[in-house]
């Protein structure tokens, strides 16, 4: 008895993305039903789906309810960053890692914190500024507000050892996040941490998390002086 391979969503979806970029399915055209493609190649009709969904997501489709799926006549990239822990990032180079928790501080949330994450008007921040090194030499400078009602373990965490976004991850992982990239000139004070002069120019990543709608943080990481980020789709 033969037992026929059974057909992978990659499979469904690559070759669907092949006849796109081919023209084959031009920009524009309808495509087939997911009852023919799955008739067409042999599978589930979730399978179908859960390829047609992924191509949606890449943005070489359009998906609308009643309307079918089309190919999408500007046909977007999306690119991808993976975010990995400082130490991670350092130790990836070759470089010996330290870490230092330069201030720490309980705090009522200030205003334009408790704005921009619709907090509590009552709501509790830890207040926090770190160094990460690469070898001795200032690789990141990162200042963090901590929502304490939300992590009310935080309080009492020194944080003297680990820092926050990793205490962060075991300790309450996020379910969603909002990145934002700045160019910035240092200050004197940031200056004076990165090793630099005042007015140089700095890359600076903001970067807030929520767990299940409840914010949890809010961070600015400031890199050093030349420091590079990249990513490919």
């Amino acid at each position: 008895m033969t037992v026929q391979k059974r057909i992978s969503f990659q499979v469904v979806r690559d070759e669907v993305k092949r006849r796109i970029e081919s023209r084959i399915w031009p920009q524009g055209s309808l495509l087939p039903t997911e009852t023919l493609l799955a008739e067409e190649f042999n599978c589930a009709r979730a399978t179908v789906n859960r390829a047609l969904r992924e191509l949606a997501d890449q943005g070489f489709v359009e998906r609308k309810r009643k309307s079918g799926t089309r190919v999408k006549k500007e046909p977007s990239k999306h690119a991808k960053l993976e975010f990995s822990l400082t130490r991670q990032m350092v130790e990836s180079q070759n470089a010996a890692y330290r870490y230092a928790l330069v201030e720490r501080n309980v705090m009522p949330s200030p205003g334009w914190l408790t704005s921009q994450l619709s907090m509590s008007p009552d709501a509790r921040v830890l207040h926090l500024i770190c160094m990460h090194y690469a070898d001795n030499h200032p690789f990141q400078h990162e200042e963090r507000w901590i929502n304490i009602d939300a992590i009310p373990d935080v309080e009492q965490a020194s944080l003297s050892e680990q820092g926050p976004h990793e205490w962060l991850l075991n300790a309450s992982p996020f379910t969603d996040a909002e990145i934002a990239f700045c160019a910035i000139s240092a200050d004197r004070r940031l200056a004076e941490f990165m090793g630099t002069t005042a007015g140089t120019s700095m890359i600076q990543l903001e970067r807030t998390t929520w767990k299940d709608g409840v914010p949890i943080t809010f961070a600015r990481m400031t890199h050093h002086p030349g420091y590079c980020i990249r990513t490919k789709y």
